[in-house]
């Protein structure tokens, strides 16, 4: 296939062209920017997503297969600042991906969220009305809406968890979600620091977590068939904050002594609630694309040999 997407130098983004690359597609994606190493085996498109014209030009010369938008305004105290640029770079880049999509006959795919649910959704399938209770959940559920009504599909992601592909180091330390929950604990605990786990109600206390290299691959699968509809991208447990750090420490084999319990940094206080418990279940995901989530112990093994011994 001939994969174009937004966002390849972010976190899924990344991750998504390396499932791309190693399933052997062509893949262009775009990026504000970054610029990858020479060699890497993709191209990358400078341009402002918000820019209909220059998305579409984009999408119209690679004549793609396999649309898929990424990228997103990855800054909170932004989104609720200046509301009107958040839509145009949540909402208004749907439309334009998605029209190219239209224009180029290709599949397409919208990157959502477990926060489009509220937090007392625990165990939400892909056909739980959503109910977000902050602005950032607000923009994927109204993006997730055009990509239905035209005819797209939803890959909605949960606790992600992996490597940053376009950056060399942990971009950064344990936040009020679970994204990068996993690689902060390994980089202070192989480092001989102890690592406080933070537990409170009104954070993500849980999840479904995934990895985000599979959570590329299922967006390949939903290109290679066709698919439409809205697809979990999560492992297979809905598991505590708690849970996952003393399960990484198993599997990595660090010190559970170096780890401890209490409140958040009162420095990492978002803009607006958090739904508490942003747990997912699969399956219309199972059905429709013969993918059965991975148990958490086995995303962790994967990561760690990621991590230890290069891509796996």
């Amino acid at each position: 296939m001939r994969v174009w997407l937004t966002g390849g130098g972010g976190f899924v983004g990344s991750n998504v062209v390396r499932a791309a690359l190693d399933a052997g597609h062509e893949v262009v994606t775009t990026a504000a920017t970054f610029t990858p190493p020479e060699g890497a085996g993709y191209q990358v498109d400078h341009l402002d997503m918000t820019d209909e014209s220059a998305v579409r030009a984009s999408i119209d010369a690679f004549n793609p297969d396999l649309v898929i938008n990424c990228a997103i305004m990855n800054d909170w105290a932004q989104l609720y600042a200046d509301r009107e640029a958040a839509w145009e770079a949540y909402v208004g880049a749907t439309r334009h991906t998605s029209a190219g999509a239209a224009d180029a006959d290709a599949t397409y795919v919208v990157v959502s969220t477990d926060w489009v649910f509220d937090g007392t959704q625990g165990g939400a399938h892909e056909d739980t009305p959503p109910n977000p209770i902050n602005l950032y959940g607000a923009l994927k559920m109204a993006s997730e809406v055009v990509a239905i009504e035209r005819g797209g599909a939803v890959a909605r992601v949960s606790g992600v968890n992996g490597l940053h592909l376009a950056r060399p180091a942990t971009i950064r330390a344990q936040d009020r979600g679970f994204g990068y929950f996993v690689a902060s604990i390994v980089d202070a605990l192989e480092a001989g620091n102890p690592f406080t786990v933070w537990e409170a109600p009104e954070i993500n206390m849980r999840s479904t977590p995934s990895l985000a290299l599979e959570c590329g691959e299922i967006m390949m699968m939903i290109g290679e068939q066709k698919a439409t509809g809205i697809f979990h991208c999560s492992g297979a447990d809905s598991v505590t904050r708690r849970e996952l750090a003393e399960l990484t420490c198993e599997v990595f084999d660090l010190d559970t002594g170096l780890l401890q319990y209490g409140p958040p940094d009162p420095d990492s206080l978002m803009a607006a609630p958090i739904p508490h418990d942003s747990s997912l279940t699969t399956p219309r995901t199972e059905k429709v694309l013969g993918h059965a989530p991975t148990p958490v112990r086995t995303l962790l093994e994967r990561f760690r040999t990621q991590r230890e011994e290069g891509f796996a």
